[in-house]
């Protein structure tokens, strides 16, 4: 026995972990006994209490599930508003940022809000992608809480990193570019107000519009939306120029009769030539006789 205790005695260690999980595993299935036993008491004690006041128990069943289903439309109806608040400030940072990237002018006068080669663009460029693909669907979508405050972290972020960016870029201006640049720019910037000028003629404000993309060519990289703003600025300026046909005019052309115009006096019918004469016959002609007149040399 000695002799077995002297070899085996390091198994009393596992012996005893074995043994104090035993001893936690009967802990935690008496303390679920004693719980379901207080349980017991208590719905117990209600069910005395019900039978005394007439029967209703006050924590029943269905006032619990009808509780339960008023807070989750609360919650439901408070997440909805501030998705909408949320909503509301991600589309303002957006039309802020669409008014430095579809105006030429601005993209002019505030070169580093387009250029995401700056730091502080393109954190701002990374936030609003950030808060893009974060945005749930609609104000009514159904989210988790986890999910509504990692989106509301984005649009604070987003909103933060535009006025860092803005501020940054008003700061800055155009002294990142060199002198002969700088020149290109403020030629551009001349050329553009004389693009859109009603004043100037159509020929003019075309000419101005090519110059300013010649200007800016190599310098600032327009996004196709500013482009297209620009075009249409132009276009509106030339139709506004032109004086449309009149409605009498157009209606005449569009028949295939000429407009009218000046009265224009028509030539005078040359003189008809003398016709020969033709025989007479006369009264004192005796009847059947016919006279002819002589002939002309």
């Amino acid at each position: 026995m000695w002799e077995f205790l002297g070899q085996y005695w390091w198994m009393a260690f596992p012996l005893l972990g074995v043994a104090g999980a035993f001893g936690r595993r009967w802990e935690l299935s008496a303390r679920s006994r004693h719980q379901r036993r207080l349980e017991m008491i208590h719905a117990k004690a209600e069910l005395k209490a019900a039978a005394a006041g007439g029967g209703r128990t006050p924590d029943s069943l269905a006032e619990r599930v009808t509780g339960a289903v008023a807070s989750g439309m609360g919650a439901a109806t408070a997440d909805s508003r501030q998705l909408e608040r949320l909503f509301a400030a991600h589309d303002a940072v957006t039309a802020r940022w669409l008014e430095y990237e579809l105006d030429v002018a601005k993209t002019i006068a505030f070169p580093a809000m387009s250029d995401g080669r700056q730091p502080l663009t393109a954190a701002f460029l990374r936030a609003k992608r950030v808060a893009d693909g974060l945005r749930p669907a609609s104000a009514k979508a159904r989210i988790t809480r986890e999910q509504l405050t990692e989106y509301r972290n984005a649009v604070t972020d987003y909103e933060v990193a535009f006025d860092v960016a803005e501020r940054d870029a008003r700061r800055l201006k155009d002294s990142s570019f060199t002198a002969v640049e700088r020149k290109r720019l403020d030629t551009a910037k001349q050329l553009l107000s004389v693009a859109i000028d009603q004043a100037a003629t159509p020929a003019e404000r075309q000419l101005a519009y090519r110059r300013v993309r010649e200007e800016l060519d190599g310098l600032l990289s327009l996004s196709d939306g500013a482009i297209d703003v620009l075009e249409l600025k132009v276009a509106l300026e030339i139709t506004d120029g032109e004086h449309p046909p009149t409605p009498e005019a157009a209606a005449s052309g569009s028949a295939g009769i000429p407009a009218a115009g000046p009265s224009v006096t028509p030539p005078a019918a040359a003189p008809a030539a003398e016709s020969w004469p033709v025989p007479t016959r006369n009264s004192s002609t005796a009847p059947g006789r016919v006279v002819h007149p002589k002939p002309r040399p």
